[in-house]
């Protein structure tokens, strides 16, 4: 039996109202048929939904300990969306895709619908992640790429597995290819080393063919897969080391700007084509862990993963995407 006694501070209130703020186990079925029941009574005799409230009156409720069990908050991250691209997963790693668009992490526009809310509420649902359990480490994304684009997030799903991504991703010991369509043609095939910096003041990377103050090397290799008569290319960029929008701002310093980027693009050649996020896509990620001292992944030592259902492909250099 539960009681309940009223306050001053409750004069007047329904008896329906009181009950649906201080039993919200208690549905609105189920509180008509304990009231007809007389398994609700107020002052020990038979009440209404409807009575108002006194200070002092006393409330009694014979009903079943499941209706006054207070209902478990529903973690934040269930609000966020279903929909979820695992390229791989077991029980230490996980490979996502991310589509254009959507953030890989909460930011001060979007709290809910983002990569890691989405693989949090995937392994929810799974029973493989418990937020109540009190355990300290919580699922995590271990790289991340920038809101418009799309392509390969590496997560882990436990504090060893964290750390040995972590650690391969810093000595670099993952391979990482990207697809972009450009407005014209990159360089020649090949290496190519540049010199780029940071702005803060407006977020953008500055790149120089000489070393200059605040800057930092940057290798990135580009290879022509594909050339339209428009001139839209289709290029196959890899990474050799990993600065803030390296292959978006090194493809800028060449003329050859990625289709969309509203930052370093071509705002007449966008708008010609309705491209509003640049057509970038980390699409093809290697683990060469020959000398890793992370024996828990060694067993993805050589494995390569790729997405390769890219919208934009398909849609500027179809007889590409076909192959694919």
């Amino acid at each position: 039996m539960k009681r309940f006694e009223i306050t001053a501070a409750d004069e007047g209130v329904r008896l329906n109202r009181y009950l649906e703020k201080n039993v919200p186990g208690l549905g609105l079925s189920a509180l008509h048929k304990f009231l007809r029941t007389k398994r609700i009574k107020r002052n020990g005799k038979r009440c209404e939904a409807s009575d108002r409230l006194n200070a002092g009156d006393v409330l009694e409720l014979y009903i079943p300990e499941e209706f006054l069990a207070q209902p478990k908050k529903q973690p934040a991250f269930m609000r966020a969306s279903k929909k979820l691209d695992i390229l791989f997963e077991d029980e230490n790693v996980a490979i996502l895709y991310k589509p254009a668009g959507l953030l890989a992490h909460e930011d001060a526009r979007e709290f809910s619908d983002t990569l890691i809310n989405r693989f949090l509420r995937h392994l929810y649902e799974k029973g493989e992640y418990l937020p109540d359990s009190g355990a300290a480490f919580t699922p995590a994304l271990c790289n991340r790429i920038d809101r418009g684009t799309e392509g390969i997030v590496l997560a882990a799903k436990n504090a060893p597995a964290a750390a040995a991504l972590n650690e391969i991703i810093k000595l670099r010991q993952i391979e990482k290819k990207y697809l972009c369509v450009t407005v014209s043609p990159p360089p020649k095939d090949g290496v190519y080393t540049a010199y780029l910096r940071k702005e803060e003041t407006d977020k953008k990377a500055v790149v120089k063919p000489h070393d200059f103050t605040g800057a930092k090397e940057i290798r990135t290799g580009f290879q022509l897969l594909d050339k339209r008569e428009d001139g839209l290319c289709l290029v196959q960029a890899q990474l050799f080391t990993g600065r803030t929008h390296q292959i978006r701002a090194h493809l800028a310093f060449f003329g050859a700007p990625i289709l969309g980027d509203a930052k370093y693009g071509r705002p007449g050649i966008n708008r010609k084509f309705g491209e509003t996020h640049q057509l970038l896509c980390s699409y093809s990620v290697r683990f060469v862990l020959e000398n890793t001292t992370q024996e828990l992944l060694r067993y993805l030592d050589g494995r390569e993963f790729k997405y390769d259902k890219i919208d934009f492909v398909k849609r500027y250099f179809p007889s590409v995407g076909k192959q694919r």
